[in-house]
């Protein structure tokens, strides 16, 4: 017969909380305001400062496929460790963050809405930064032309989905909630948090996320899983990353 699980206390899941972030998002964040803060204090406006995301780790291609790999797959640890610790104190924790296959279709389907609704605005915001000057140049992609270059941006798209959605809605959350917090802080600091490890990019990159985080965060409070969100993340990613590498270069002087 299995033991009865033993709620946590409020010093457990705080420490918790903090290990989590610290080893994850939350480490990603403070070097993201250290990095704004480097670009602020530069020689040249942020405007004329380049952010790169996916770049290429190595000049031998197989090598830089490992590194890739790789970092992709450790990036992913944080995430394994966020749901082994629910499961001291819950029986399912897949299933109370939503993270399995019960709702496939409805799972693609809300995804794809979210997608929607929430890329479209986000073009429109990243233009409007970039004219106003308050982000750095973004090249979402700087993976050699090679064969394995949009499968590992694919991955990384996941990697991504999986590592934010896990960690900043469906784990944060639901610690928050064991600690009693209030809905509108939850929803704030999830929101925040997001907006923060972006920081990197700019100030409009803070404001975009800061808005898709409070969308995010108001979904999983109500649907109670976090699938969707990491197909719509996914969804989005996929588009910048891959669309970047294969289309025309001239179609994103804007950003």
């Amino acid at each position: 017969m299995e033991p009865v699980k033993q709620p946590l206390s409020r010093r457990t899941i705080s420490s918790e909380v903090l290990l989590v972030l610290g080893l994850s998002l939350g480490q990603s964040a403070i070097y993201a305001m250290v990095s704004l803060t480097a670009r602020l204090t530069a020689d040249r406006p942020l405007a004329q400062q380049t952010a790169t995301l996916n770049a290429s780790q190595s000049a031998r291609p197989w090598l830089d496929l490992t590194y890739q790999l790789l970092g992709i797959l450790f990036s992913l640890v944080p995430v394994l460790l966020a749901v082994h610790l629910l499961n001291r104190d819950r029986d399912d924790p897949r299933r109370l963050l939503g993270l399995d296959a019960r709702s496939p279709w409805a799972d693609l389907g809300w995804g794809a809405a979210l997608a929607a609704a929430i890329g479209l605005p986000g073009i429109g915001l990243f233009f409007v930064a970039a004219q106003l000057g308050v982000n750095a140049s973004l090249v979402p992609a700087a993976l050699p032309e090679l064969w394995w270059a949009v499968p590992v941006l694919i991955l990384a798209s996941f990697e991504n989905s999986i590592l934010e959605e896990v960690i900043v809605v469906g784990y944060l959350i639901t610690r928050l909630r064991d600690l009693g917090w209030r809905i509108e802080l939850i929803v704030l600091t999830s929101a925040v948090l997001r907006g923060t490890y972006h920081l990197y990019q700019g100030f409009g990159a803070f404001v975009g996320n800061v808005v898709m985080g409070v969308v995010f965060a108001l979904f999983f409070l109500r649907t109670k899983r976090v699938m969707p969100l990491i197909v719509a993340h996914a969804i989005l990613d996929i588009f910048a990353f891959v669309g970047y590498a294969l289309l025309p270069r001239e179609w994103f002087d804007w950003l």
